[in-house]
This record gives structure tokens, sequence and C-alpha cells, in this order.
């Protein structure tokens, strides 16, 4: 049983920015509700993102060996299942150490043992999950969780509530005021008087739109009302650096980065944005309500980036281009159509910030606190 007055809340998952990012933001969202810090404990896996961003943060993580499932039959999926029993021993060993209040899996492989732990240890559970569709270890974990905080609508999971997916409080400061942009095109490096348009495909890029993209700057050389801020990733990046167009006798103002470091003020500059579909992208935009283009990963698992981007252009706040019709062509007329229709772009914004759940973040606080018998948040 979980010990009597216990204030840790142990947060389990992560590999990708997009567990990582959202976790982060329920654990500061737990401390403005009234949590120490050093209360609200990581668990991760060696290999992911956590490993850097939550001890740059300001949050204790500890490190689980292992490596994800594989689900081929093989003699690394043996050592992946054999991984997984070992970081399951550990967070159990773990777990009864600290004897949390409460544990939120937010998905990804260390995930997996903490629920399993959180089980054997009669812990409370919450998982929160960022993708329309589930990932397998939020389905199984949520079976036994006390609530499932999805983003979406009909995700399946038992005694779901829809909370949305927490993004990074600096996102949450954006402001699209004319003054705001405008700000924050001078501090990217922005020509004035031009429309913008955002590309990325996420840290380490995309290669289908990063294609596409060029192209579409070869297209639009003569135009000179146009701005192109375009966020390679640093896996494309060495391929692609070398075939940026040159800048002399182009009327199009395009700049490509290896890596944006201030999404928050490319979300403010851009009046569209060209990328994936990954659930922490679509919060971001749909927080802020910027109007976009997305091009979901064909191989994300379960097709969920698909998923989640037709609902958002269900409801008006996005338009979809299938990864295999991802050309410059394609790109040159979707975004030639919104950039030519004011009223059209800023419809698409309002109905992409009706889309958002700014709140999210404390709504999962609220979860684990009442999962853990502290309803009010405070001590």
């Amino acid at each position: 049983m979980t010990a009597p007055g216990s204030r840790v809340i142990v947060i389990a998952g992560g590999g990708t920015a997009g567990h990582v990012m959202p976790a982060l933001a329920v654990a500061h969202a737990l401390v403005r509700r009234g949590h120490q810090p050093g209360d609200i404990r990581f668990v991760g896996s060696r290999r992911g993102l956590e490993a850097r961003l939550v001890p740059e943060a300001g949050f204790a993580v500890t490190l689980l060996p292992g490596r994800g499932i594989e689900r081929r039959p093989s003699w690394a999926a043996l050592s992946a299942a054999a991984g997984v029993a070992v970081a399951t021993t550990e967070a159990v060993a773990l777990l009864g150490r600290q004897r949390p209040a409460a544990v939120l899996s937010v998905g990804g492989y260390a995930a997996a043992p903490c629920a399993l732990a959180a089980l054997v240890l009669r812990i409370p559970l919450v998982v929160a999950e960022a993708n329309a569709v589930p990932g397998a270890t939020n389905r199984v974990a949520a079976r036994w969780a006390r609530a499932s905080a999805t983003a979406f609508p009909g995700t399946g999971l038992p005694r779901a509530v829809v909370t949305g997916t927490p993004v990074r409080e600096a996102v949450l400061g954006v402001s699209r005021a004319p003054e705001c942009r405008a700000a924050a095109r001078r501090r990217l490096g922005l020509p004035d008087g031009r429309r913008v348009v955002a590309v990325t495909g996420g840290s380490l890029g995309a290669r289908r739109v990063n294609e596409a993209v060029l192209d579409l700057a070869s297209r639009w050389a003569g135009r000179s009302d146009v701005a192109i801020h375009h966020a390679v990733g640093r896996r494309d990046w060495p391929a692609l650096a070398g075939r940026v167009p040159a800048a002399e006798g182009r009327a199009l103002s395009y700049r490509a980065v290896e890596y944006e470091e201030d999404v928050p003020a490319l979300l403010s500059a851009a009046d569209v944005w060209v990328g994936r579909a990954g659930g922490t992208t679509l919060a971001e935009l749909t927080d802020v309500g910027v109007p976009s283009v997305l091009v979901p990963l064909p191989m994300a698992p379960h097709d969920h980036q698909a998923v989640g981007a037709r609902r958002l252009e269900a409801a008006g706040g996005c338009v979809v281009v299938p990864d295999a019709e991802c050309t410059g062509e394609r790109l040159a007329a979707e975004l030639t159509r919104l950039l030519d229709d004011e009223v059209a772009l800023a419809r698409m914004g309002a109905a992409a910030a009706g889309a958002g759940h700014r709140d999210a973040s404390d709504r999962i606080a609220a979860l684990v606190e009442d999962a853990a018998g502290r309803r009010d948040g405070r001590r």
C-alpha cells in the first residue's frame, strides 16, 4: 500500500520529446499547485531525452536500463524482453523504497516497468496519452489506472478524461497580437512586410517534407512577398545543407537552420506552419491558434499522426497532405490558396485555437492529485 502521508509523485516514461515535454509541463503544474520540486521524481530510460532534459529542468530522474520491445521475433526481441524484466525488477525496488503517493505514466519505454511496479505495490496510477491512438504501454497500463488523461475523445482507454496534451509554459505565453508577432520576426531575423511560412519536421527532421520545401523554394524564387523559415532537423541537415538555394538573384526570403531553439517565437511569427503531426505539435498549434499544413508520418504507430491531423482538419484547423503526396508543387498550391485568402487563414487559426486545451497540464495534475487522495492540491 502507499505509505501514509507520502508526498512523492513519480512521473514515468519518456524517450522522445513528445513524451518528455508534456511530462515536464505536468511537473511544473504540480509545483505551481504547491508540490515541492524534490517530491516530483522522474523515471526514464538511459537512451531517452529525459536523461538530459529532466535534470536541466531541475527535477531528479532515475534511468532504467534496456530498450523497447521488438515486434518481430528475433534475438534482439529476446534481449529487449530480458531488459524489460530487469527494468521492472529495478522499478519495483525503486517504488518500494520511495512509496510514492501516485505514479503518472506518460508512455514510452520506462513507463511499462513503472506501471507494472505500481500494480504490484498497489500504488495509484494515472496514464497520460498524447496521441489520438494510444501507445502499447498506455493501452495495457490503463486497465488498472485510476484515470486515463487523453488528448482526444474516443481513444478507447478506460476511465478516460479528455484533458488535452500539456505544452511548455513558454508556448502558452505566445501571443499572436501584431506587435508581438513583429517582435518575434525580428528575433528570428525575418524581414518585415512578408507572409511567413514556418517549416519544421521535429528535432531530427522529416526527409519528405524537407525535400518538398527545397523544391518549393525553387518554385517560389521570384516571390518577394513570402519568407520561409525552414528548420531542417539534425538528422537531415548534413545531407541537405549543401543544397540550400543561394540567396543571389532570388526575391524569396528563404532561411534554413539545422534546428530551431526558439519554437515559441516561430509559433508567433508564422502565418502558416508546415510539418509533421505529432501529439505535441498538434497541441502547440492549437493552444496558440496557428493555421497549418500537416504531413502525418506514415509509419507512426497505429497511424496516430494521421488520425489526430484528420480530426483537426475536420474542425477546420489545418489542411492535411498525405506523405506520399507531399511535393513542392502540392505545397505551393496549398500554401498559395491559404496565403491569398486572409479571411480563410484567420478562420483556420480560430478553428485551431478552438481545438486547444490550454489548461491540460493542470487538468492532468489534478487527476494525479485525485488518485493520490489529495483533491485540493494543497499540503
